[in-house]
Formats: structure tokens, C-alpha cells, sequence
């Protein structure tokens, strides 16, 4: 069963407060998650699940947004040998487009919960929602990236992870600012995107294209309809 704890004002790092919370109610190994690629137009949505290693977390440790791209960098450099272990899980643009962003978060989060060699007695989540589902014992946690060791460990490392991915991409499919924005509107991706219509990792049930007069009968058409949460992309329009 999920909890959600807001909390007060967040701290100016990370703690282990929620960690240290579930290991007293006999969790022994306790993994935080977060997500990356949500927003994007373009590339694959990506989970990581991080259980922290012994002692403190590397200094300047924080909500991964608040980084520059180099500062991540280095700080996941340092972060991948002090975790005890992480993992990612990915969900590709075909598959959101046929399953819907939720259904695609629950896979990829079981995903990389499913590639850590221990499964975790707890799972902290940044957010408000618990897209994973029984039988992980999930605590919600808003501004998790911000306030717990161990989400915004597994932040940076997506982070990192998939700009590095969309980064591969750019020689093949210049003119989208892959290696810059990682499949976020951009002007340069608008710009392209518009003129040379969409590459194969584009997400072609999103709504953009119903802006894109030259590509608009390449728009998807799911089943079912999206739900708000699946929706949260029309926002970014």
C-alpha cells in the first residue's frame, strides 16, 4: 500500500530521512526511483533505480534539474562506484505510443526494479503517484529528487544516462538539437521538426503533430483515450 508525505520546506541537500523512516518499519534494502523523458517529444522514457552505498553521498548531491549538464556529469561519475547498485528501465517511443505514458512508467520503472540483483524491501518514488503497483511497497515522496539521498542519486543517473542516449542520435538526425535539448521543444527541434517531419524515435501519438500540417496524418490513434496524466504533455505545446 502507497503513502505520500509532502513534508515542510524542503532541505538545502538530500537526506536519508526517509530511508532511515522505512528501515525502522523493517526494510532492509530501500531503493529511490525517478523518472526522465517524460515531457520529451522525442526518445525513450527512462527509470532508474538506485539503492545508496555506505556513509555520505558525494558532495553537491541535489535535484538533478538544478545542475548543469556538466555538473551532472561529473557528479554521476562519482555517484555510480559509492550506490550499492542501480539500474535503468526504458520504455521506447513505440511503446508509448501503444500503451499511453502511465502504463509505459509502470513498465519501465518494474523494468529496472526487475535488473537490481536484490529486489528492495521499499521503493521511494519522486511524486505524488505510485505508477508501479503491487507487489512493491511504494512510498510517494513530493520533491523526492530534492529531499531523499537515494531519488535524487537515482535523478542524476538518469538523467545522465538518457542525454547521453539522445546525444548518439544527433549525427544521424542533425537539425533536432538531440545532443543539446534530448528530444525536448526546443526552436531547433520545433524548427526541424516542422520542416523534416519526424524521426523513428519521435512519439506519434502526442499532439503536436496536429500543429505540423505537413505531418499530421502520421498521428496516432490509440484505442482508448489518454487520461490527464497521460495527457500532461499538451502543456508543453
Amino acid at each position: 500500500m502507497s503513502t505520500t508525505s509532502t513534508g515542510a520546506s524542503p532541505p538545502a541537500a538530500p537526506t536519508f530521512e526517509v530511508e532511515d523512516e522505512l528501515r525502522g518499519h523493517g526494510a532492509r534494502v530501500v531503493a529511490g526511483m525517478d523518472e526522465v523523458g517524460r515531457g520529451a517529444w522525442a526518445g525513450p522514457l527512462l527509470v532508474c533505480a538506485a539503492v545508496p552505498g555506505v556513509g555520505d553521498p558525494p558532495a553537491g548531491l541535489t535535484d538533478s534539474k538544478r545542475l548543469t549538464p556538466k555538473r551532472r556529469r561529473e557528479l554521476a561519475a562519482r555517484l555510480e562506484p559509492w550506490v550499492a547498485e542501480h539500474a535503468f528501465g526504458w520504455s521506447e517511443a513505440a511503446e508509448i505510443d501503444e500503451v499511453g505514458m502511465t502504463e509505459a512508467l509502470r513498465r519501465a520503472a518494474r523494468r529496472a526494479l526487475d535488473g537490481l540483483t536484490r529486489p528492495p524491501d521499499a521503493v521511494i518514488l519522486d511524486g505524488r503517484h505510485d505508477f508501479i503497483g503491487r507487489p512493491w511497497r511504494v512510498r510517494t515522496q513530493v520533491k523526492g529528487d530534492l529531499t531523499c539521498v537515494s531519488v535524487a542519486a537515482a535523478a542524476v543517473l538518469a538523467k545522465v544516462r538518457r542525454d547521453a542516449f539522445m546525444a548518439t542520435l544527433d549525427a544521424d538526425h542533425p537539425g533536432y538539437g538531440f545532443d543539446r535539448a534530448s528530444g525536448y521543444p526546443s526552436p531547433a527541434h520545433r524548427a526541424t521538426l516542422a520542416e523534416s517531419g519526424p524521426t523513428p524515435y519521435h512519439r506519434l501519438s502526442w499532439s503536436y503533430l496536429d500543429a505540423l500540417p505537413r505531418w499530421k496524418h502520421l498521428r496516432r490513434r490509440r484505442a482508448a483515450p489518454a487520461t490527464a496524466d497521460e495527457d500532461e504533455q499538451l502543456t508543453l505545446l
